[in-house]
């Protein structure tokens, strides 16, 4: 580890983030369980009871308090609390109720998700995100949270990843064989024009959210959680790489920003600007995995001749065309302070199953963060992805991304000598060297 104490300001977030279907098992009344039933999750897996939070959350958000962490991210699932339209469920109500209570208590400041990936099948049924009468159901359920959770909760996310989740879901589609899925999330389909109108709904309705929000507790903070990925030519000498890399850059890595913060939803050319959107967030989620360097295609038209080629000196995480590259993530936070916001890191991670490469990863990428925090840049918090292995959406329980090993079958943990590196690093609020 670095020979150096490198500290973090006074105060900084040290935290570590979750997901309600990934976690918190039984949850059987959304698009996700319908698309796990349907084998398209890899060899056929499903969530089944997760990582049981929803009996038992507490347990592990004490271990993530005695780690040093100082506040915590999570969602709530949205088809537990409306399991059927207009119907509330007060006990699953209680139940989040009972876990942010838990959190408050350790000493876990709450940063609570709205839409993490998971739709009620009654509203897919309806056409979920398709359809933009999902827009003020939303914001209704938005209303419902502020009212049932705001006494615990100054820090909301109202969407995570919306740019990739359109992708995924709309636009990624493709067949799959017995032991490979698509690699894609519900509905699976492939439809360009199809994902903008997605798009449009997504962001409209993050601006609802926040309307929603903003009438209920006056003094919130909300975000978005953005999937930002480094995306650079695999050759930048060439014009034809450089090109291959300026689209899903704009889109990808930049769209979603530039969609809360300017009201500009990205489309194939340009963009569609819609005034209701612009500044719409207190803050900026940052969510950073790899590095992805692209390649001009002639062969490639589906992915605009555009092709992910990895470096042949590239390191790799366990998902295999995952690219660790720490210095992406110090470029683009100096490059998201642009937009004038305090900045959480809402998500960074590696799947790494025997934990070869985390301990370096989390050292590596902090201390990144705290080049960009000595350079100006407000970067107010650190949410590590995950706390606990989880189900990891199409890959099933294939990738692991805890600081803490879980067994799904036992629901047995083990502390991973990551977990033991994250916690030095939370408890002294620096980058401290270790025997």
């Amino acid at each position: 580890m670095t020979e150096e104490i490198l500290h973090f300001p006074t105060g900084f977030r040290w935290g570590s983030a979750t997901a309600a279907h990934q976690v918190e098992g039984g949850n059987t009344n959304n698009d996700w369980h319908a698309w796990e039933k349907s084998g398209n999750v890899y060899d056929r897996q499903a969530a089944g009871k997760a990582c049981d939070w929803w009996n038992n959350a507490e347990a592990d958000l004490k271990t993530a308090a005695a780690m040093g962490q100082n506040t915590h991210r999570m969602s709530v699932e949205w088809s537990r609390i409306e399991p059927r339209e207009g119907v509330w469920d007060d006990d699953a109500i209680d139940r989040y109720r009972a876990i942010l209570q838990c959190m408050t208590d350790h000493g876990l400041e709450p940063m609570v998700t709205l839409h993490h990936f998971t739709t009620p099948l009654w509203l897919t049924h309806r056409g979920g995100w398709e359809n933009p009468a999902t827009i003020p159901l939303f914001e209704r359920f938005a209303e419902k949270m502020a009212r049932a959770l705001g006494e615990y909760c100054n820090l909301w996310i109202t969407l995570n990843e919306p740019v990739i989740y359109a992708v995924l879901g709309w636009l990624g589609g493709q067949p799959r064989n017995e032991k490979q899925p698509q690699s894609t999330f519900p509905p699976g389909k492939h439809d360009l024009l199809l994902t903008f109108r997605v798009l449009d709904n997504l962001f409209l309705g993050h601006a609802a959210a926040s309307r929603a929000l903003r009438r209920q507790l006056p003094g919130v903070q909300i975000g978005i959680g953005h999937n930002m990925p480094y995306i650079v030519p695999r050759n930048s000498k060439s014009l034809l790489d450089r090109i291959a890399a300026y689209q899903p850059r704009r889109v990808l890595t930049w769209g979603g920003l530039e969609a809360s913060e300017r009201g500009r939803i990205p489309r194939l050319i340009g963009s569609r600007y819609t005034k209701e959107l612009e500044n719409t967030t207190d803050f900026i989620g940052v969510q950073y995995y790899q590095r992805i360097t692209m390649a001009f295609d002639l062969a490639s038209p589906r992915t605009l001749f555009a092709q992910h080629r990895l470096m042949p000196d590239a390191q790799v995480s366990d998902l295999g065309h995952s690219e660790i590259h720490p210095e992406g993530l110090y470029r683009l936070l100096r490059q998201t302070a642009r937009y004038g916001k305090p900045i959480y890191i809402t998500e960074n991670g590696v799947a790494d199953a025997q934990d070869q490469h985390r301990p370096a990863f989390l050292v590596d990428h902090l201390r990144q963060v705290w080049k960009a925090i000595r350079d100006g840049v407000p970067v107010k918090g650190y949410y590590h992805w995950s706390l606990t292995d989880n189900f990891e959406w199409a890959e099933g329980w294939n990738l692991r991304f805890g600081l803490i090993e879980v067994d799904p079958l036992t629901q047995e943990r083990r502390m991973r000598p990551s977990g033991q590196v994250y916690s030095a690093i939370c408890t002294a609020n620096a980058l401290v060297p270790l025997a």
